[in-house]
């Protein structure tokens, strides 16, 4: 399950850095089924893979807090990327960097296992 998660995390994240790269070179590819699709399959897959790692690892209890850190990065993502896909200008970068900033948090607080690793 671990690497069908892991193979998700990398699919989401190409599938979000390709779709800013086509709303900048070609924004009519972007209308097409797949490309409206893709990615909420893909971020299902992960979020259910997700789901099914915590319960086979018994991380519900209070000493999994990096969990609730993951939470809240992925909230930040997910608001960071829609303000992404529909925005322009110096917001669209910002909000781009800010996406993968918590992309990059979630990450090292799975690889740490600590939601304050940065402290």
């Amino acid at each position: 399950m671990k690497t069908i998660h892991l193979a998700f995390v990398a699919l989401s994240l190409f599938s979000f850095i390709g779709r800013v790269v086509l709303s900048e070179v070609n924004p009519e590819m972007l209308k097409q089924k797949a490309f409206n699709i893709g990615p909420h399959v893909i971020n299902t897959i992960l979020l259910l893979s997700g789901i099914i790692l915590v319960f086979q690892g018994s991380w519900l209890s209070m000493e999994y807090g990096w969990i609730i850190g993951k939470i809240i990065g992925l909230l930040g993502y997910i608001g960071l990327g829609i303000m992404v896909l529909h925005n322009q200008g110096a917001t669209r970068w910002l909000a781009f960097a800010g996406a993968l900033a918590c992309f990059a948090y979630i990450g090292m607080a799975a690889v740490t296992k600590n939601a304050w690793f940065f402290l």
